[in-house]
């Protein structure tokens, strides 16, 4: 079952489930309306008898230096990308608790992990959406929920498409690490399926990631933040390179 505010893509996707041999529902979900979700949470039960699996994936994205960002693209950003996230636990944790099974399953980013400069409302959300799952995996666990947080580095998706940001050249070089990752939204997905048929808490998809994040929690900070600041050099190096 898939919710989404944009019902042409839902189409989409449902003929792909179709051609691979499944089945599928649409529903039109807006992550900031608790209405919205709190339908599709009782559409699942009245139709479905329950929900085995619930993905909170809606997010955007924002860039800009504090002194730049105006507090609406704050509002904005934590309204979708840690809200939306709230939003969705809180409609259909009731259910799952009364079940005693189920999995949620909160798409973060590396973001939640390592903080780039010139993000932090993307990098505040995400690592809110980090706590969230933490503080969940401990609250449901005598309810016999899972929870697993995916913090996926860049990869192939219309993200870019809705980005907001006070940095022209910024949102420029955004946009060539999204559109030239190596990574598809299916090898993400695949991921995510695996690590959470393995129960895992952490789905940390890019193998250079999880070294990074190792780095991160083993280095002195001034070490790791003197790497970072090579590597993120060498990103934008690549990004304004032609295509």
């Amino acid at each position: 079952c898939i919710g989404d505010l944009d019902t042409a893509r839902c189409a989409g996707t449902l003929q792909a489930i179709q051609a691979a041999g499944g089945e599928g529902q649409a529903l039109r979900c807006d992550v900031t309306q608790e209405a919205d979700l709190q339908a599709a949470a009782d559409w699942l039960k009245q139709h479905w008898g329950g929900v085995d699996i619930v993905v909170n994936n809606a997010g955007v994205a924002q860039a800009g230096r504090i002194d730049e960002v105006p507090l609406s693209d704050w509002q904005w950003i934590v309204d979708i990308n840690l809200l939306g996230v709230v939003r969705g636990c809180k409609a259909f944790t009731p259910m799952l608790r009364a079940q005693r099974s189920g999995h949620i399953v909160n798409v973060a980013s590396m973001a939640g992990l390592i903080h780039l400069p010139a993000m932090s409302s993307y990098n505040a959300t995400k690592a809110a959406v980090v706590a969230l799952s933490e503080t969940l995996l401990a609250e449901l666990a005598d309810d016999g929920v899972r929870v697993s947080v995916v913090c996926p580095a860049f990869f192939r998706t219309n993200l870019a498409d809705t980005m907001r940001s006070t940095d022209p050249a910024l949102e420029k070089v955004t946009r060539k690490l999204v559109e030239r990752s190596r990574h598809s939204a299916e090898d993400v997905a695949d991921k995510v399926f695996r690590g959470v048929q393995a129960r895992h808490f952490h789905i940390l998809t890019h193998s250079d990631s999880k070294t990074a994040w190792r780095l991160k929690r083993m280095l002195p900070y001034s070490v790791f933040t003197a790497l970072m600041r090579k590597q993120i050099e060498k990103f934008a190096a690549n990004a304004r390179k032609p295509a």
